[in-house]
């Protein structure tokens, strides 16, 4: 034997496995879209664009569980929040935040698509089910749904029943992310940089607005050619940077003449928690309070909000014995609790009621 005969081999060095996943046509049959959820979903959508596109006055909420990790709690959570969505319908669009898989700085749970046991069997195929049908539960209960969408794939596995979509800090430079936003069919928030730095953002969504060609997967599982039309949705959301806070009005004011240089819409969401609560869930309703104070004084350019709330307040490391987890609080970011987020919700509602529909003659 020749030392031409003894080549290693040079492909899949650091592969372990292939496990076999479910196509989303598969997927899909087994847990089919119901006609509740799709108009659910559908209004949820067309209400979202309709903010986004100045028709609405109305305010969006993306508010939720930092993630998901118990479905029992997510929807207690979801009926407490779909009864609060119906009495401040009038001024606040509520969008459940329903968040499956998290970016890691370094390490930890990735979530629970990624491990929905939480015991590191990462039965990716199982809690990719799981989180098809908590998403139907939930929107069946008549909630639209919003997430953040990390993995490429996961879109065709339960994208139908997604209203809104975030890009998160890390991902927003991410061509990958751009493209795929580019075919996403509800409208996308792209977070400003961990850095702070929103050109980010603004990059992002003026590429994901233009048409794109990049590989994927198709609905039998088959990687494809997917092309796609552009996103006329992309929108800013602040999450703060680099330790600070960008949520004030000089802040505020910054991006939207950053948009109006881009020629983009001035729509602004601003996200209450991360940066911009210093990572202090208990700050949370302080950001609300001066947000809702710039609208009350006139600020044309917020469209939206978002909120890591859960049943309890605060959060918590996961255990060994899973079955000492405290229920309704989160493994993830901490959370302001459920009495507190109806008296954020109720709060702003009161002070917004007769102010958001003169926005409309604007």
């Amino acid at each position: 034997m020749t030392d031409d005969d003894k080549i290693d081999t040079l492909e899949d060095i650091n592969v372990a496995a292939f496990d076999p996943m479910p196509s989303p046509a598969e997927l899909h049959a087994r847990l089919p879209m119901s006609k509740a959820a799709a108009r659910t979903v559908s209004n949820g959508r067309k209400a979202l664009n309709a903010i986004l596109d100045r028709k609405d006055p109305r305010l969006f909420v993306v508010v939720g569980p930092c993630s998901i990790h118990d479905p029992v709690a997510g929807l207690d959570y979801a009926r407490r929040l779909k009864a609060l969505a119906d009495e401040i319908s009038d001024v606040l669009l509520i969008v459940m935040r329903v968040y499956f898989e998290k970016p890691r700085t370094t390490v930890g749970w990735k979530g629970y698509i990624n491990d929905p046991f939480m015991d590191d069997s990462f039965q990716v195929d199982k809690g990719m089910e799981k989180a098809r049908d908590f998403l139907l539960q939930v929107n069946e209960i008549g909630l639209p749904t919003g997430t953040e969408a990390l993995d490429p794939n996961s879109p065709q596995y339960y994208g139908d029943l997604i209203a809104w979509t975030a890009i998160g800090a890390r991902t927003t430079e991410s061509q990958t992310h751009r493209e795929m936003s580019s075919g996403l069919s509800t409208p996308v928030g792209f977070k400003n940089g961990t850095s702070g730095d929103l050109t980010v953002a603004i990059n992002a969504i003026l590429s994901a607005s233009r048409p794109h060609s990049f590989l994927g997967l198709d609905m039998d599982g088959r990687v494809t050619i997917v092309r796609t039309t552009g996103n006329p949705y992309g929108h800013v959301v602040l999450r703060g940077g680099d330790g600070k806070p960008n949520y004030d009005t000089v802040s505020i004011a910054m991006a939207e003449e950053a948009l109006k240089k881009a020629k983009l819409p001035a729509n602004l969401v601003v996200d209450c928690s991360h940066a911009n609560s210093y990572k202090k869930p208990e700050m949370q309703p302080l950001v609300m309070a001066d947000v809702v104070s710039q609208v009350r004084a006139g600020n044309q350019s917020i469209v939206g909000v978002m909120i890591e709330s859960n049943i309890e307040a605060g959060n918590q490391p996961i255990p060994a014995d899973l079955s000492q987890l405290k229920y309704g609080c989160s493994v993830t970011d901490g959370c302001v609790d459920w009495d507190t987020t109806e008296k954020m919700l109720r709060d702003a509602a009161v002070l917004l009621r007769d102010v958001l529909p003169e926005r409309l003659g604007s």
